[in-house]
């Protein structure tokens, strides 16, 4: 059997990815998350075989989500839902951890051979992706000397988001059930982390590192 985790905002989008997969007899739907951080929790309880996440999520997307549970200990094979074509948002995909980018257009064998695909350790792009021009992007990207994202905790990722979009320290602590003290304790580690000195800084670099959808509700404290 392949376990699924199924995340995506809109309910009626995930009953239909539901019906279409409990169809296969081998593969089991665990969970179902309708915005990124129960996704990262819920893969987190349950270690699924297989991550289907939408690429745009409320909280943190679809590609933030991928990073988060790729650096798990037991890490599901990820594939990303979306409607953008375009290989640039494919090739983000690829670098943040999926295996798979499926087009929401895509018709339900293609998201079947998807997960059949990942669970077997391979790659998978919806047709009419090109494999070879997302090769040759893959292989004109030059790797960075240094990325300073790269020294926060997942916490502290997760915090970056939220406070970019506006939250305030007591709605955090309420989201991860933690004290507004701890709150700015991780948002002043990460600000020195990415030398970053206001709110119109942190917000920024959250937008130009594509690393957040806009909030499912306006920021609100608790």
């Amino acid at each position: 059997m392949l376990t699924i985790v199924l995340a995506d905002d809109h309910a009626i989008v995930r009953q239909g990815l539901r019906a279409l997969l409990v169809a296969e007899l081998e593969f089991v739907i665990v969970a179902e998350a309708a915005d990124g951080i129960t996704a990262v929790r819920l893969v987190e309880a349950h270690h699924p075989t297989v991550l289907i996440v939408d690429l745009m999520m409320p909280g943190i997307n679809g590609l933030e989500v991928t990073r988060q549970v790729r650096a798990l200990p037991t890490p599901p094979a990820v594939i990303i839902l979306s409607m953008h074509a375009d290989e640039t948002y494919v090739l983000d995909a690829l670098r943040s951890g999926a295996s798979a980018y499926v087009l929401k257009e895509s018709d339900t064998l293609q998201l079947a051979q998807a997960v059949r695909a990942v669970a077997a350790g391979q790659r998978y792009l919806s047709p009419p992706l090109s494999e070879r021009a997302i090769d040759a992007y893959i292989h004109q990207e030059r790797a960075s000397s240094f990325d300073a994202l790269e020294m926060l905790t997942a916490r502290e990722r997760e915090i970056l988001i939220l406070a970019a979009q506006g939250y305030s320290n007591a709605a955090i602590a309420a989201r991860f059930t933690i004290s507004p003290r701890t709150v700015e304790t991780h948002r002043t580690n990460l600000m020195r982390k990415l030398d970053l000195h206001s709110q119109t800084e942190l917000a920024r670099f959250a937008i130009q590192r594509d690393l957040m959808a806009p909030p499912a509700n306006p920021p609100h404290d608790s």
